[in-house]
Order: structure tokens, then C-alpha cells, then sequence
């Protein structure tokens, strides 16, 4: 990659890669490091949906799990531990959201509330106090969400190694000792994943990868709920959608998935370009929902349109098919019970606003001030009190 490709990629990546799309003519984009994306919709979809393309592990997992019913059952069972403690979240994420300062620096804060919420069920209080540190260390220092600077990265590394070291050493206790119901992330994952077939250092590694999935999407996502709807709506008052509208808008706006990858599994051909087996190509989760032959001025800001009638393009924040993600229903109902705790009672405005996603591991937004007054309850409010 040329160093002019790298600072436009810098200053603004996913307009870089729909200038790309505007040049294509096949249906596909030469990335600037070589690989391939697949920009034209109804062949994305086909490579997503596709039992041909959809086969094997799940690359999520890496090495981690030996099967690819190993992943399925990890992913179910955290997916129902975290939907039955959704109880637990909301209530944890209303003491954390009331101990918001009126004036706080996103995406930090986000990622802060987000874990206030999340934190006991990441790891139950039970496990001991120094790994429930590191963990929160993790949380809010550059292990959940990458950090921006290579230093901040390095002390980061530093926190993952500690963190990891501690939780293997919980999973071999938590396995001497077992309990009944899982209480957290890790006896999900302990739940399924018998000794003999998962060490507890890999136990601790899918914990870790576990956390990040969790983390990072729906405390980018807020971010996102919350900077392009202020930007959208500046006036001092209530805003005119529901909760559950802007959360859908924002994840079809600015979907975090960066780029979801597919391996070719036979000798084929697209676009007029041949492609070998164990070649990767890619779909951007952005470039089909801002497609204008699918979706209306896409590239608008508008929360209204989840409550208007008629059909909408492809939606895929999650991903789509085979590997979709297992837990999407409850992110969405994650960042949903986030979002109405935020403005609940409180007027939000925001100052340093930037639409352009940050280089990252997906699509964080750039840093940007909140200010979140409360207000008296209106009568409807109070009603549904």
C-alpha cells in the first residue's frame, strides 16, 4: 500500500473504498493491500448467504475450538447467559449512566458505561478481586477497543497478558470447584467446553476474544447512536425517534463490521477475474447499505425511515447467513436498553463531531465531547413510570 493510499485511508476509510466502488465496473474492488471486496449487492449477498462459501469454522474463532459445533455451542451459550441477564444490565447500566458527568469525552465514556453494565456479567464478583481489575483495565485501557497510539498499545498488550495468565488460572479453579447455573462469560464458556478438548489457557483466550466481541461493537455503536443523532437533531429538545429507530439507523449508517471475509472454496470466476481456492474475498457491511438502488438517500442520517412502510435494502450489522453473528438479537437489545437510559430524563448535545470513522479494528468514531443535561420528566414519561 502506497503511503497516499495510507493517508486516505487514514482520513476518511469508508469514503475511500466507496470512491473505489464508483470506479468499478465488475462488481468487485481491488483493496490497496492486495485483497478483494465484493461491491456489487446481489453477489455480496450470494457470497454471504451461499452454503458453498459458508463451510467449515467460522474464522472468528481461529484455532480456538476444534469444530465448528464446538462454535456454535460457545456462541449459543453466551448468547443465553448475557439475554438472561439482561435484567441485570439494565440495572447495573442505571447506576452506571447516573454516575455520568454532565460533560464526558466519547467513545472513552461510552466504553465505560457500556462496561458498568456488562462488568458482572463478563466476570461474576466471585472471581477474585485482582482479575476483576485487570478486566476492568482491559475494559477502558486499550485491550476491549484498540488503542489509537503504539504506546498505549503496548501497555495494553501488558494488561491482555495479565488478564489472560488470571483467567486461565480462575478456569482451572472454576473446573475443580464447579458450580450449577453460569453466572458470567467464563462458566458459559467452561459450560461447553470440557477439559479434555478446551486447556484453560484457550478457555481464557475465548474469554478474552468473548469480551472483545461484546465490548467493542456495542460501546462503538452507542458512540455512533449518540454522535450522529445530536448531529442530526442540534435543538434543545427531546429527539423526535424512539431509541430502538436510532439504534437500527446508526448500526445501517455506520455498521462496526469493517470488512466480513469469505475463502473461496473451488476455482471460480467473478466479475470477468478468476479466483483460486483458499483466496479470501471480502464484503464491506457499508457498501450494501449505502447502496442508492436499494436503500433511499442513503448516505442521510434518518431513524424515521425504520417507521415507514415498504421494503428495506440489505441489512447486515451482524452479518448475514451461515456466520452471522448468533448474538445479534441481544447486541441490539443491548444498545437499545443503552440508549434509553442515556437520554432518559436528559437533553444530549455534542461539540467536535466528525462522521468519518477512525482507523481501527472496525468503525470507531473520533473523539467527541457530550453534554447530557437532565430535564423534569414530561407527563408521558412519568405515565410510563
Amino acid at each position: 500500500m502506497g503511503i497516499g493510499d495510507r493517508r486516505r485511508l487514514r482520513r476518511d476509510q469508508l469514503g475511500y473504498i466507496e470512491k473505489l466502488r464508483r470506479r468499478s465496473t465488475t462488481g468487485l474492488i481491488r483493496l490497496p493491500w492486495g485483497a478483494w471486496c465484493v461491491s456489487d449487492t446481489d453477489l455480496a449477498q450470494t457470497l454471504l448467504r451461499d452454503p458453498e462459501y459458508n463451510t467449515g469454522k467460522s474464522g472468528f474463532f481461529g484455532e480456538l475450538l476444534p469444530t465448528r459445533g464446538a462454535q456454535v455451542e460457545v456462541g449459543h451459550a453466551v448468547r443465553n447467559l448475557v439475554r438472561a441477564g439482561m435484567p441485570h444490565y439494565r440495572a447495573a447500566l442505571a447506576k452506571s449512566t447516573a454516575e455520568l458527568p454532565a460533560v464526558s469525552r466519547w467513545p472513552a465514556a461510552g466504553t465505560r458505561l457500556v462496561y458498568g453494565g456488562l462488568a458482572d456479567l463478563l466476570l461474576h464478583p466471585g472471581a477474585p478481586v485482582a482479575t476483576r481489575r485487570l478486566m476492568h483495565q482491559a475494559a477502558v485501557g486499550g485491550v476491549a477497543l484498540r488503542a489509537p497510539h503504539v504506546w498505549q498499545r503496548a501497555r495494553a498488550e501488558v494488561v491482555r497478558s495479565r488478564l489472560v495468565a488470571a483467567v486461565t488460572e480462575e478456569a482451572r479453579r472454576r473446573r475443580e470447584h464447579r458450580i450449577g447455573e453460569p453466572r458470567d462469560v467464563l462458566d458459559a464458556v467452561l459450560a461447553v467446553c470440557p477439559p479434555h478438548q478446551v486447556a484453560d489457557r484457550t478457555a481464557a483466550e475465548l474469554h478474552l476474544m468473548l469480551f472483545r466481541a461484546i465490548m467493542a461493537p456495542i460501546s462503538s455503536s452507542l458512540a455512533w447512536c449518540v454522535l450522529l443523532a445530536c448531529l442530526s437533531h442540534p435543538a434543545p429538545s427531546p429527539w423526535p425517534w424512539s431509541p430502538d429507530h436510532v439504534v437500527r439507523e446508526a448500526l445501517r449508517h455506520r455498521p462496526v463490521a469493517w470488512m466480513l471475509g469469505r475463502t473461496i472454496p473451488r476455482p471460480v470466476a467473478f466479475g470477468g477475474i478468476a479466483f483460486q481456492p483458499g483466496e479470501l474475498l471480502s464484503v464491506s457491511p457499508y457498501l450494501l447499505h449505502h447502496d442508492e438502488r436499494h436503500w433511499p438517500a442513503p448516505h442521510a442520517f434518518r431513524p424515521e425511515r425504520w417507521a415507514e412502510k415498504g421494503d428495506h435494502g440489505p441489512y447486515i450489522p451482524f452479518g448475514m447467513g451461515p456466520f452471522s453473528c448468533a448474538g445479534a438479537a441481544v447486541a441490539h437489545t443491548l444498545l437499545t436498553e443503552s440508549l434509553t437510559a442515556l437520554t432518559h430524563n436528559a437533553r444530549l448535545t455534542v461539540t467536535g463531531g466528525d462522521t468519518r470513522a477512525a482507523m481501527s479494528e472496525g468503525n470507531v468514531p473520533r473523539p467527541f465531547i457530550l453534554h447530557r443535561v437532565h430535564c423534569r420528566p414530561t407527563a408521558h414519561d412519568r405515565g410510563r413510570g
